[in-house]
């Protein structure tokens, strides 16, 4: 099986820029996902969720399994997930800080002339179990239409 790197192969959608927001059209894809609420520093079932969703990936990733006893495992699943065009940009550092981030991807729909559309969502780049919270890379994306 040949090695496939999503983030170099679809760069656009993976590595966006941390200082502005842009509008991209996200194609039908499958994603290990979980859903959560809030902050995953405080509400400890969304951190136990990610953590969940952190160790099954490395473990498929590397085929190598780390750990057994995962509270929330059940909670993650894999399909596919239609977005179609959406702003994104880049959040760097801890969780509670998103909120200006987040603020901006909604102003640079609404200077679109465009709505909200579909669940706001995040993909977490960095294993928040093991990287310093300030250097923590978030996708924040949200689709949008006309």
């Amino acid at each position: 099986m040949d090695k496939v790197d999503l983030k170099k192969e679809l760069k656009p959608l993976y590595q966006p820029s941390s200082k502005e927001v842009v509008r991209i059209d996200v194609p039908t894809m499958n994603f290990l996902m979980v859903d959560g609420e809030g902050d995953p520093n405080t509400s400890q079932p969304f951190k136990d969720a990610i953590e969940a969703l952190f160790s099954l990936s490395y473990t498929l990733k590397f085929m190598v399994k780390k750990r057994k006893n995962l509270i929330a495992l059940s909670k993650v699943r894999f399909e596919a997930f239609s977005e179609g065009t959406a702003a994104q940009t880049m959040h760097i550092g801890p969780f509670s800080e998103e909120s200006p981030t987040i603020e901006r991807v909604h102003a640079f729909i609404a200077r679109c002339g465009c709505t909200l559309s579909g669940k706001h969502h995040e993909i977490y780049l960095s294993d928040i179990r093991r990287a310093d919270p300030k250097k923590w890379k978030t996708i924040v994306r949200q689709p949008m239409a006309k």
